[in-house]
């Protein structure tokens, strides 16, 4: 292992020199022995077999087996099989496209995501490209940067690592550039080692890079997840069990259909044409490539909401969420520690506003006592080191006082660092010709090393300032004669003058608020999970009405105690989790789940994946997020902000709705042109008069392929209706067509079904031709009338009855498509079609709107209930 080698072992290892780096020549042979620094990519399937895949679906395949059967018995009639060919051609292309287009927007993202690492080669220090990264490199790291790939110390000077992300351990590393003597050591205990996804929060180092892509830790740890599989969405396995239950139910009405032709004196090949006219009629080609592509439109909108769906059918299972598990910092935080209370020796608590100029000198000592910085590059603020030391310079700068000309009137020139076990930091500065200490710290532990101090008072301020979940900070000062030969804490951080506290805190996001109770509205429930101490994360919760009277907040020490049936037993009282390790995150979800609710989990670490692969909804981090966080969630969030979920829990129950009303339109539709082929056969059957066939399947693909697909999409684009978010959650094992949905579409069907054979009774006492043609414009006219219908459960008279342009556009090319269709006469003749008189028209056209006011009364009615 790298951090028991040493480093003359390593530079020969990589034959790199540790103060020049690499040169570009071995820099190329590297990169070609040890490939790019970047995780491998699933291996894509190819064009082709993802074409065939398109053909997979149950529907698809028994219209190929009647096209190929139809030609097979006669090949002369080879225009109906050739255009049902087409068909299932042309979806199986769409079908293609919208998941190229997909994965596409997904590679976009990760190329703008691409991160930056700083290199010595040739001597020089250079920034490139993290995937350029090779062994033998030598990363240059300060505060603030992400490290790029694994590597071994061989500078440090201070320097802590955030490595949250891959052991869970929540305070930063304190690493070195010393040999580890000892085999078998533990991740978290190699000190002299920095890792791939890891951040530095304070100091600086030089690494030797060791390994890359793969090799590294983290991408151990992401290609265990890769070997994981997709389990389906509950929007697949629904919209799968209808194509199966749709395609028995045709198979079996087209052999009875076929009987019953027979019966009514056919002849074999007849009967076997109104058999596969049914089976075109009852198939609704277009549903799945409706789906994809309504489901391929919403991801693209969703991003511009800052939302990005990493897979399409995952957009349902958001709008079914009822458990939002967030994290505290940056989600439901903005991540920006902040200083809100001062303190003065004697005085009261004041609010950082109301700040006298005494306060305005303890803020500047704090300032002074601090490695973080701020700079303003391009009109942006970055802020470089620890939060808790940057709140500090900001508080300062508010003020008007710039660390860089306090720095110049109290030029400092010497220091004590910060280290966990002191819990203090001290830095000697030059003022007006004397030596000044500062002394930064735990509260307890500065009074303990202050003169003349009344700890009653101090203590209740702290206490007081804590109460309120800030975290203190207090600061002694002494002052020297010249400076200490021996810089020791001893002697140094002893008999401080005591000056004061700040308090400080990570201000909620008062967006995060408004989402809260809008998701509380509409039955979703928000926990948090933290890492944060239970007093800072209880008050947090409760300003942001996460946590209510009722509820607790627990430790995660206490889960430990806990077994799983016992935290399934009790989940429900629980609305915070504080001291929460990364791995407990996988049992809440899990008890979550087990009472049947869907759940959406927050995350950004690599250990955080398992947890985000487990959840119904894994959320990851856009900005701070790891890439395997961003790897194992189906969602990620481009600004890291909890309102961002809930807005997309709002678009994802949209989404549903319409994918809903495209059900419903489709198979409605489909069902009108069964009863109008069924109908047609039973009344020939058992009545005197020879119906005949009313529509040929030529009419029902171009209905199916035209006349259904353009409003189902239109429906698709339809805006999400404005009571969505004040409707519960679905419940996990809701059946698709629950709350009376089956027997609305089954109504609808007949009444479709049933106008259809009206108008085709009508022309067909003239003769057949006009009655075909009477029944196919019928046919169409009232499927595009009915979408307007099917836009919304409430009456669409009213002024969101234009809300949709694309459902408007939808209906005049419809319309439009018709009667080009029927007054060309080469299009007519392939059709069998021919023109109608003003009074057969006006007859189809009534019985067309006349799909509004059955769908209004029965809509009137269901609302006086």
């Amino acid at each position: 292992m790298f951090y028991n080698q040493q480093l003359q072992e390593l530079t020969q290892k990589f034959s790199t020199d540790l103060k020049n780096g690499l040169t570009d020549k071995q820099v190329k042979e590297n990169l070609e022995k040890y490939g790019p620094n970047e995780l491998k990519k699933t291996q894509k399937q190819s064009i082709l077999l993802r074409f065939i895949l398109q053909f997979k679906d149950a529907l698809t395949i028994i219209l190929i087996i009647a096209a190929i059967i139809s030609i097979v018995v006669e090949p002369t009639e080879w225009i109906d099989s050739a255009i049902i060919i087409i068909v299932v051609i042309i979806n199986a292309i769409l079908g293609l496209v919208q998941e190229s287009n997909a994965e596409r927007s997904l590679e976009a993202l990760q190329k703008m995501a691409s991160p930056k690492a700083k290199v010595i080669r040739n001597g020089i220090t250079i920034t490139i490209d993290t995937s350029k990264v090779v062994p033998g490199d030598l990363l240059v790291l300060e505060a603030g940067d992400s490290i790029a790939s694994d590597g071994r110390l061989i500078e440090a000077f201070n320097l802590k690592v955030d490595e949250s992300a891959l052991t869970g351990e929540s305070v930063p590393v304190e690493k070195t550039s010393e040999l580890i003597d000892r085999e078998d050591v533990p991740l978290a205990e190699r000190t002299n080692m920095v890792h791939a996804s890891c951040n530095v929060t304070y100091g600086r180092g030089v690494a030797l890079v060791t390994t890359t892509g793969e090799d590294n830790e983290v991408g151990k740890i992401a290609t265990m997840l890769q070997q994981t599989k997709n389990q389906n969405t509950p929007l697949q396995d629904q919209l799968d069990q209808i194509g199966k239950s749709i395609g028995v139910i045709c198979i079996v009405i087209c052999i009875v259909v076929f009987f019953m032709e027979m019966l009514s004196g056919l002849t074999v090949l007849e009967a076997f044409k109104t058999a596969i006219a049914l089976a075109v009629a009852a198939i609704p080609e277009g549903l799945a490539t409706v789906v994809t592509v309504v489901l391929a439109l919403s991801v693209q909108r969703m991003v511009k909401k800052n939302a990005i769906i990493k897979s399409l059918p995952a957009v349902e299972t958001l709008g079914s969420t009822s458990i939002v598990c967030s994290d505290k910092t940056g989600t439901l935080t903005q991540n920006k520690m902040t200083v809100v209370k001062t303190y003065l020796y004697k005085l009261q608590i004041e609010s950082i506003e109301m700040c006298s100029k005494e306060t305005n000198e303890l803020l500047n000592y704090f300032t002074l006592c601090s490695d973080g910085s701020i700079s303003n590059v391009d009109g942006k603020e970055i802020l470089i080191g620890d939060p808790t030391e940057t709140a500090l310079v900001k508080a300062s700068l508010e003020k008007g006082f710039t660390k860089e000309k306090l720095s110049q009137e109290y030029p400092r020139f010497n220091e004590l660092a910060f280290d966990s076990d002191r819990k203090m930091m001290t830095v000697f500065v030059k003022h007006e010709g004397k030596v000044l200490s500062i002394t930064k710290g735990g509260p307890d532990v500065i009074f303990s090393r202050c003169k003349d101090l009344d700890l009653d008072e101090v203590t209740k301020v702290n206490e007081a300032m804590s109460n309120e979940a800030l975290r203190v900070l207090a600061l002694g000062i002494r002052y020297w004669q010249e400076e200490p030969g021996e810089i020791t804490s001893e002697l140094v951080e002893n008999n401080l003058t005591f000056i004061g506290m700040v308090g400080m805190i990570d201000p909620p996001r008062q967006e995060a608020k408004q989402a809260i109770a809008e998701a509380k509205k509409a039955g979703v429930r928000t926990i948090m999970i933290t890492g944060d101490h239970v007093i800072t994360a209880s008050a947090i919760a409760r300003n942001l009405g996460i946590l209510e009277s009722n509820q607790k907040a627990v430790m995660g020490s206490e889960l430990e105690k806990m077994s799983d049936v016992q935290l399934a037993d009790h989940i429900e009282e629980y609305s915070v989790y504080a001291r929460v390790a990364p791995e407990h995150k996988v049992r809440i979800v899990k008890a979550w789940k087990s009472k049947g609710k869907i759940v959406a989990m927050t995350g950004d670490g690599v250990n955080d994946s398992p947890a985000l692969k487990t959840a119904d909804i894994g959320c990851a981090m856009g900005i701070t997020g790891t890439d395997v966080a961003k790897g194992a969630a189906s969602m990620i969030l481009t600004d890291d902000n909890f309102a961002t979920i809930i807005t997309s829990i709002k678009e994802g129950r949209g989404i549903f709705d319409n994918i809903k009303k495209d059900v419903q339109f489709l198979l409605s539709s489909n069902i009108g042109e069964v009863i109008t082929i069924f109908g047609a056969s039973v009344i020939s059957l058992i009545t005197s008069f020879d119906f005949g066939v009313p529509l040929l399947p030529i009419h029902l693909l171009w209905v199916n392929l035209i006349t259904d697909s353009l409003p189902a999409f239109a429906l698709g684009m339809e805006p999400t209706e404005p009571d969505v978010m004040e409707r519960k959650p679905r419940k996990k094992d809701e059946n698709f067509f629950s709350e009376g949905l089956g027997f609305t579409i089954a109504w609808q069907g007949v009444m479709i079904g049933v106008l259809t054979l009206i108008a085709y009774a009508i022309g067909n006492q003239m003769d057949h031709l006009t009655g075909m043609t009477m029944a196919f414009i019928t046919l169409c006219g009232c499927q595009l009338v009915h979408a307007f219908n099917v836009k919304s459960h409430h009456s669409i008279l009213n002024k969101r009855l234009f809300n949709n342009i694309y459902l408007w556009g939808a209906l005049v090319i419809g319309i439009l498509l018709q009667v080009i269709l029927i007054l060309i006469p080469q299009l007519s003749s392939i059709f069998k079609l021919q023109c109608l008189n003003v009074t057969q028209w006006l007859i189809c056209i009534g019985l067309c709107l006349l799909t509004v006011v059955i769908c209004e009364i029965v809509k009137l009615c269901h609302r006086g209930k």
